[in-house]
């Protein structure tokens, strides 16, 4: 079968529409998922999808694969991807496909496949690919039904929360899946709303759909300047990544948003677990210790990260592109509109600006994800394994994803990318100075391993 194999990728299917997923492919791909699906027992699955232009048409074509399959579909229609999530615990669906391409340009699409409670990564989505290689399809007549799971979603959010007092925040939904119905939840929910870029629009023609590069939020710091907003509330494309600025315009990003939202949750849950990316702040683990939970870190990855939480039973987890996870109230996957009643609580549970709060974390100076780009996989691969190798002999370290390099005043990360030949480095210190001494040292030594080019 003709299809891109590294289109394949760690947590989802990912690729350029009409080159890497024409009719065909997405064709070949629903008829794999429906094979691997009913291998699994599942006799039912929700479809759904972002914004993008293709997605409907896409939607369409794995709605009639699965059925061609046996297979039964419920289509969502378009919704953000947490509510695909939401559908494998309120709907009779054992499986699900989500179509979006998430943080990606719009020239971009792909799906998050889900099983049971949970997504496929890894070694999973392989055995679709592999599925469909074989062309070890199976056959039968499914049914479609359609179910709008909106009203069912805003019922339950509002349900959860009562807002002490009136928080005013500007929201960014970057034209993308937000823009369908979050402004009208959160007014719902009592918070006073100032809309921005809440238009539907496939092309995301004002800015690219990713809250944790810094540029796509300039329209959203300057609009909390000009409204005098509490906080901006930032959207990636299918709304499972958060962005935050807060009432100053400052952006927190995912390492200190997740901070915060730990340190309130502990007051009700002492001792709880709480699982953190590599690329994250010591602030962390000497924040969550001093406030009596149990910090956990671990690899990046949002797959990865959900799988440990069932695993440790932790009951938040965060990493820095914004995934926040809940299982304290919530069912443990990354949802960015419940993500932002969580930080809307926490500002109405006081008069203290969000700022001021951010303020008394413990300040390190650090650089944003650096990526280095390599030649090919292999060079990637070969590069970081010298890395950790090295470092070990000469550093304390953390190695359960690259190698976290420790200078007990700042460390330095190297990993390779899961989904690209890219290198991932990042570093933090108590100091400017500090930080790029430690800085030059991990970069020049990288040198001596192989050649990359910074993105």
């Amino acid at each position: 079968m003709a299809i891109n194999p590294f289109i394949f990728r760690e947590y989802d299917i990912r690729g350029l529409v009409d080159k890497d997923l024409n009719d065909e492919t997405v064709r070949l791909i629903g008829r794999g998922y429906s094979a691997y699906l009913a291998g699994k027992g599942v006799k039912t699955l929700s479809v759904g999808g972002d914004v993008r232009l293709s997605s409907g048409r896409y939607m369409d074509i794995l709605a009639q694969a699965a059925v061609d399959s046996g297979l039964n579909v419920i289509k969502l229609g378009y919704v953000p991807t947490p509510l695909s999530y939401y559908s494998l615990y309120k709907l009779d669906v054992g499986g699900s496909i989500m179509v979006t391409g998430s943080h990606n340009p719009a020239d971009f699409n792909g799906f998050k496949l889900g099983l049971d409670h949970t997504t496929i990564y890894g070694q999973e989505i392989k055995k679709v690919l592999e599925i469909i290689q074989a062309e070890k399809f199976v056959n039968g007549k499914g049914t479609v039904t359609e179910h709008n799971i909106i009203p069912e979603y805003e019922a339950m959010v509002l349900e959860k929360f009562k807002f002490k007092r009136k928080v005013k925040v500007v929201v960014d939904a970057g034209n993308g899946t937000a823009a369908l119905f979050v402004p009208a939840l959160l007014r719902k929910a009592g918070v006073e709303v100032v809309e921005l870029f809440c238009e539907v629009d496939g092309r995301f023609p004002n800015h690219h759909p990713d809250p944790t590069v810094e540029k796509n939020l300039k329209d959203l710091k300057a609009k909390v300047a000009e409204t005098g907003a509490d906080a901006g509330i930032a959207f990636d494309g299918d709304s499972d990544r958060i962005g935050v600025v807060d009432n100053n315009g400052k952006v927190i990003w995912g390492d200190y948003l997740l901070l915060l939202y730990t340190l309130d949750m502990l007051k009700s849950k002492p001792g709880a677990s709480v699982i953190y990316e590599v690329k994250c702040s010591q602030a962390l683990e000497e924040e969550i210790t001093k406030a009596g939970g149990v910090p956990v870190m671990w690899k990046t990855g949002h797959s990865l990260l959900k799988a440990k939480m069932k695993e440790t039973g932790a009951l938040l987890a965060g990493e820095m592109s914004g995934h926040m996870f809940f299982a304290d109230r919530y069912f443990g996957y990354d949802d960015a509109v419940y993500a932002a009643f969580r930080l809307i609580e926490i500002m109405a549970n006081t008069t203290e600006k969000l700022s001021s709060m951010v303020e008394k974390l413990p300040s390190y100076v650090s650089t944003p994800e650096m990526r280095l780009e390599c030649a090919s996989d292999a060079d990637k691969f070969n590069i970081t394994e010298k890395a950790v190798k090295y470092f070990q002999g000469v550093n304390k370290t953390i190695t359960i994803d690259g190698v976290r390099i420790l200078f007990g005043d700042g460390w330095g990360l190297i990993r390779s990318s899961n989904t690209q030949p890219i290198l991932v480095l990042r570093f933090e210190a108590k100091n400017e100075k500090r930080l790029n001494e430690i800085k030059t040292q991990v970069i020049a030594k990288l040198k001596e391993f192989g050649t990359f080019t910074e993105e």
